[in-house]
């Protein structure tokens, strides 16, 4: 039966480890063959570079991520909204959420980034885990009927 408590409680845990950084906390909530992405809407932002990745697997995942992780400032703050599940399939729960990020310039909160979250949240039957997380970063606007899909 699927927890949809379970689910959010997981993306948002994820977002706070990261955030604080907790390597060790990490593994338990991604699944042995995860796959994130991420990269800006436009592929081509100024510091794409620093946040384009693709990345599988367990190690190559937190590899990346860590890397990331400790180039970015701190305190470092995404957060996840409008968190709901588009599909299940079988022990796969699609779900998509906006993510918002701030860190603090002269004393100050200061957002960083936005954009749209996909990721799939897989359950073993003992816990749900990350399988795939795929973010795309805000940087430019359009008008509403000139938007990629």
């Amino acid at each position: 039966m699927l927890d949809r408590l379970a689910v959010h409680e997981l993306i948002h845990r994820w977002w706070f480890a990261f955030d604080e950084g907790q390597f060790d906390v990490w593994p338990e909530l991604l699944t042995e063959d995860v796959h994130i992405t991420s990269r800006s809407d436009t592929g081509t932002s100024p510091y794409e570079e620093f946040i384009a990745s693709d990345n599988r697997g367990r190690e190559q995942v937190i590899a990346w991520q860590r890397k990331h992780r400790e180039a970015a400032g701190y305190p470092l703050r995404h957060n996840a909204s409008n968190i709901h599940i588009e599909r299940v399939d079988g022990d796969d729960i699609s779900v998509v959420s906006y993510m918002y990020a701030t860190n603090i310039t002269d004393g100050q909160v200061t957002p960083i980034a936005s954009g749209v979250v996909r990721c799939v949240v897989r359950s073993d039957g003992a816990a749900y885990r990350l399988a795939e997380l795929h973010t795309v970063l805000d940087t430019h606007a359009v008008a509403f009927t000139e938007r990629q899909t």
